[in-house]
Order: structure tokens, then sequence, then C-alpha cells
């Protein structure tokens, strides 16, 4: 039913057909800088990718995850159960455009959302039912991530989510108009060189205008191998990957 990954030695995760991960996931659950101290909640959450690569640190013990598709929420608690981490992570089935439903205003201290790309309309539509909401803007828009996250985040709180850079004006548009100032961008390339695929960007909620653009990721070295830094995004999950 489920193929079974290892991301370090103490946490594996079920990924199936339905719900997998990429590279985007990785980088963005990295990029999030998760603190121990955190009340965290990764939106759209799918296999739950993000919130268990925060728990291969032991220290990570508060964080919720959702997502609207019911074969999702099943194999985000097959990994649960799997991991035995019942106890540091909570899973729900839930439309972020009705987040009031299921949580409390101001209840988390970081909130991630790696989205939906595609607008509706755009590109290949012929997918699974499962594939389809994951790709494109069928349950839930830049907006609607951006709405949901002020309404969880407590005043001083990070937002962070990936996208695709022809979507920037889009996503730091729309995060200032529901209060969460952009603070941290960054974009991510393939290759030295080559345009950037990818862009990170991080908002706090309630923050005074300032913008850092940090030194662009750079994924693989001109052999085609990951870079260091990569590796070390990466962590345990690349052991015994080939420098």
């Amino acid at each position: 039913m489920y193929n079974i990954e290892r991301l370090s030695d103490d946490i594996k995760i079920a990924v199936s057909s339905e719900h997998t991960f990429g590279t985007d996931a990785v980088i963005l659950s990295h990029f999030a800088g998760i603190k121990p101290r955190d009340k965290a909640l990764d939106m759209g959450t799918g296999c739950g990718i993000i919130p268990l690569l925060w728990l291969r640190n032991k220290k990570i013990n508060n964080v919720s995850a959702l997502d609207i598709q019911q074969n999702a929420f099943e194999q985000l608690n097959y990994s649960i159960k799997l991991n035995g981490i019942e106890d540091r992570i909570t899973p729900y089935l839930c439309d972020l455009r009705e987040c009031d439903k299921a949580f409390k205003a101001e209840e988390f201290s970081l909130v991630t959302m790696n989205p939906p790309y595609k607008p509706i309309g755009t590109g290949i539509e012929s997918l699974g039912e499962s594939a389809r909401i994951a790709r494109h803007e069928v349950c839930c828009n830049i907006e609607d991530a951006a709405k949901a996250a002020s309404y969880l985040l407590k005043y001083g709180g990070r937002f962070c989510m990936c996208h695709r850079p022809e979507r920037l004006v889009d996503t730091l548009t729309v995060m200032r108009q529901y209060k969460i100032e952009p603070k941290r961008l960054r974009f991510v390339q393939d290759r030295q060189g080559e345009q950037p695929f990818l862009f990170l960007v991080q908002g706090q909620k309630g923050a005074k205008p300032f913008l850092r653009v940090e030194p662009q990721l750079i994924i693989k070295k001109e052999n085609g191998k990951f870079t260091q830094e990569m590796l070390d995004i990466y962590g345990s999950y690349a052991d015994g990957y080939d420098k």
C-alpha cells in the first residue's frame, strides 16, 4: 500500500503514488527554521514530509499538520503510528479555508505551506484527483493560504512558503494584505548561472517593513551531484549519498 522511506534513524515516512514529496518541501522544511519553543502547523501537508523532517530533531514536540484529503490524512496517520510519535504531532483532516473550525485564532508561532503552483486552467489537468489538488489551485490559492496563516499566527509569528518565481509579486502582495510582512526571501537554482525555479519567503505577522534577500541556494554542482549546502539541508536523509 505504502512505500517506506528513511528520513533518519528514528523517523520514517510512508509515501504513495498519490502523496509523495520533492526537493521543494525538503528545502522549505529547512528554511522555516523551526525552534524547540515553536508551536508549528504545516498546511496542505500531503504525506507529512515537512513536519516529519522537523521531528528528526527530538527537541521538536509541538507540531500539527492539516490536509483536506482523506487519503493524505490516513497516510500521515500511518507514518505517525509507524514512528510512535503520537505525542509529538497531531494530524487534522481540515480545509484550510475553514481553519477557524479546527483551531483558535493566534494559536501558532510558525505556519508553513508548500502550495499548489498552477492556477486552474493551466498545465495538464488530466490527473488523478489527489495530484490535481496538490498541483493546481483547486482547493486553495495564495490568498487562501495567507488568510489562513494570518488567522492562525500569533503576533510576531512566522509564515513560510515556497512558490514559482512568476508568482512572487502575487505572493508578497497578498501576504502584506493579510498583515504578514515579508522579511526573508531566497531564490533556488538547479545549477550556478541558471534562472531560479523556486523562491522561499518568510513573513512575520505584524512586523515592520524590511526584506532581506538571502544568497541563492544552488542545488547541484557542475557534475550534477548535490552541493554541500543541499547535503546539509537533507541531513540524515542523504546518508550514503555519493558526493
